[in-house]
């Protein structure tokens, strides 16, 4: 039986099948199709029809491949929700988490309960668009007439089998998880109205949701697939696929957002986490995933779409290694650059608020997102290693960040650890591994992470240090020095 991950982030989704074949994993990507969100009337939403309308048409060329039978696991961003009534009909179109209604609620719903005491309930990085305050400002009387909350692969899995059930990995970014007892925290939703009820049945990465029901979609000719949860978070998929084995290995999972962490089997909740707004995400089988958030290659997606002339990623980072590195130092985490107009006008006025040099060419604007990501990176590390008093000697690059080698070697230097770039597809085939130990295919995560380093070519870069803490010095005196916002 053929295995399938439907894998949708917030730029683009695709369906991988795969399984195992002479002891690898044999993976292959069978339909791809763009994402993204769209304003209407004043609101950034997604367009969840599109979606779902794509992820059969994927599921047809499965069958049209002579996939008789399938699994399938559904993973996609997080913190974004659908609104059900009792007919299980859709209320409203989805928001994106980009949309810009809460960008002050994190105050408003900490004036009610402490920074602190949300922290230790939850765990969970304060991020302006968390599920809690997206609910927080969402409209009272559709709220009351709400009888489920569905995250976004949790609804795409009841469109096709008709049960509703909320996966933790993904429930655990709404920020209204209780670390220890785990489950809803009912003071937390008592702040935002919504009831306990109002949520599907918890459950954990590995659980079979049911068939889907073809009958429902006559209009595709469709295998006969049977729906597993996985671990729904793409990020916590991609953990899942990242072959780090050991203790002392750190992963960046590099996309449109950079996430950059530790997996760990207790959470870190003290005040140096809260201080430096580290999270404690909800992992794979038991585990949490102790990481920061880090605006990404998001940065470099919106300034290649606002460049005059169509350049390829690859074209920026040939333009990128023409410029002389490190002109400027830019906190990308700086709220500013969660959702501007214009990027580019956003990263050049904030070089003339802080009077530096303002990149005005494509290779100049690259290499100031390069530069300054990679100094990002290393910080983070440097925070790592702190707060959890744990050494790490390895970072794992994985998703499509790994393809850019320049930015690795960039990583690997201004942190002066090891970096091992791969897999570029580690979310798809953590998907994949969630179902192969469903199905016993696999005895455990450790086997899954073997089938991995025994799979896919992974990249060594090697670090070389000279000047790296004088600049992660000046970036901490020019951009942590002005005092702005940041995403938290």
């Amino acid at each position: 039986m053929i295995h399938i991950a439907v894998d949708i982030g917030a730029s683009s989704g695709r369906l991988v099948a795969g399984e195992i074949k002479e002891g690898k994993l044999a993976i292959k990507e069978i339909h791809r199709f763009s994402n993204g969100f769209e304003k209407k009337d004043g609101t950034y939403y997604w367009d969840i029809d599109y979606i779902m309308t794509e992820i059969l048409q994927g599921l047809s060329v499965a069958k049209s491949l002579g996939f008789e039978e399938c699994t399938v696991g559904i993973d996609t961003w997080a913190v974004d929700y659908v609104l059900l009534d009792q007919n299980g009909d859709r209320l409203q179109d989805v928001v994106a988490y980009r949309d810009h209604r809460t960008d002050k609620t994190i105050e408003k719903l900490t004036n009610l309960m402490s920074k602190e005491e949300i922290y230790r309930k939850t765990g969970i990085q304060f991020l302006p668009f968390n599920t809690i305050y997206q609910l927080f400002e969402e409209d009272q009387e559709l709220l009351q007439n709400t009888d489920k909350i569905l995250m976004i692969p949790d609804y795409l899995g009841y469109r096709l089998t008709g049960n509703a059930v909320t996966e933790v990995t993904n429930a655990s970014t709404t920020q209204l998880l209780n670390i220890d007892s785990r489950a809803f925290d009912e003071e937390l939703l008592e702040l935002i109205s919504v009831k306990k009820e109002q949520f599907a049945a918890l459950i954990e990465p590995g659980t079979e949701l049911g068939l889907l029901k073809q009958e429902w979609f006559p209009e595709y000719d469709l295998p006969e697939c049977k729906i597993i949860t996985v671990a729904s978070h793409d990020t916590a998929s991609a953990i899942v696929g990242t072959p780090g084995d050991g203790e002392n290995w750190a992963y960046l999972s590099s996309g449109t957002w950079s996430l950059i962490g530790i997996e760990n089997h207790k959470p870190f909740i003290d005040s140096y986490a809260l201080a430096d707004n580290y999270t404690n995400e909800w992992g794979a089988f038991g585990t949490f995933r102790f990481l920061k958030n880090i605006m990404g290659l998001w940065i470099l997606q919106e300034v290649r779409r606002k460049l005059n002339g169509d350049f390829s990623f690859e074209q920026l980072v040939e333009e990128a290694k023409q410029v002389q590195p490190f002109q400027q130092f830019i906190n990308f985490n700086d709220h500013r650059f969660l959702n501007p107009v214009n990027m580019i006008e956003e990263i050049q006025e904030y070089c003339r608020e802080t009077n530096q040099s303002v990149p005005e060419s494509a290779g100049e604007l690259a290499s100031a997102v390069f530069n300054n990501l990679a100094i990002i990176y290393a910080i983070a590390l440097e925070d790592l290693e702190r707060i959890t008093s744990k050494q790490i000697n390895r970072v794992h690059i994985v998703g499509g960040g790994a393809n850019n080698e320049f930015l690795n070697q960039l990583t690997a230097n201004l942190s002066g650890k090891t970096v091992y770039a791969g897999p570029s597809e580690a979310t798809a085939i953590g998907n994949l591994i969630v179902q192969l130990i469903a199905l016993n295919e696999l005895e455990h995560i450790e086997s899954g992470r073997q089938l991995v380093i025994d799979s896919f070519e992974i990249k060594k870069f090697i670090p070389n240090s000279d000047g790296a803490e004088e600049i992660i010095q000046q970036f901490k005196r020019m951009a942590f020095s002005q005092n702005r916002e940041e995403i938290k």
